[in-house]
């Protein structure tokens, strides 16, 4: 029987391109054998924000189902992949402070040597999603976890052509997650859970 891997897909979106994203990393995780979590950083923006964009309000309708994320989520994953929108070639706030509220868990060493993969998404074509997958696995460094990137492994990455995580153009978010990002999401989810159950089953026979 395979080694059961637990996968978290914990993410922020404003206007919903993310969210697409973390779904379909969600269920591919899924259709790889992993228990998954699916879960939303809490918004901070003000509700006047929000309902200046059509867009934004929609999104927080639409996945208002989706549990917010806790520590708990992070205690309970083997592998997490978190998403996030680039912010001026960062992470958003939103993830940022979720992130932020793991001290304790770092300090127990709760946080280490488990598997950490991204994705993100930006308005052009050099809008900010390498420096942004590259700020957020500085923090993975600092968790002691184990990256797992989708690299060029698989035909499909040099069409997409990021090695760092799966990425979206989204415009104004005018350019909907087509077929080229959702085939990206699936090679990261799958590399993910397969290397997740190899380092899962190897610790497991060490000790």
């Amino acid at each position: 029987m395979p080694t059961p891997v637990n996968v978290a897909v914990i993410y922020y979106s404003s206007t919903g391109t993310v969210a697409t994203i973390a779904k379909a990393i969600a269920g591919d995780a899924e259709r790889a054998g992993a228990q998954v979590r699916l879960r939303r950083a809490a918004e901070l923006a003000p509700q006047a924000a929000i309902d200046s964009n059509p867009a934004w309000a929609e999104n927080v309708r639409a996945t208002a189902d989706i549990p917010e994320v806790s520590p708990d989520d992070m205690a309970w994953a083997d592998a997490v992949i978190f998403g996030s929108p680039t912010r001026y070639g960062n992470v958003t706030a939103q993830l940022k402070q979720f992130i932020d509220t793991l001290g304790g868990m770092w300090q127990a060493g709760q946080l280490a040597d488990k598997v950490y993969s991204g994705f993100t998404s930006s308005a052009t074509a050099h809008g900010g999603q390498e420096s942004t997958l590259l700020a957020l696995y500085n923090t993975i460094h600092h968790f002691g976890g184990i990256l797992v990137t989708p690299g060029y492994t698989d035909p499909t990455k040099f069409v997409d052509g990021n090695p760092y995580g799966t990425s979206h153009v989204a415009g104004q978010g005018d350019i909907p997650v087509g077929e080229q990002t959702l085939t990206a999401a699936r090679v990261q989810a799958e590399r993910v859970v397969k290397f997740t159950r190899a380092i899962k089953a190897g610790l497991a026979a060490e000790s």
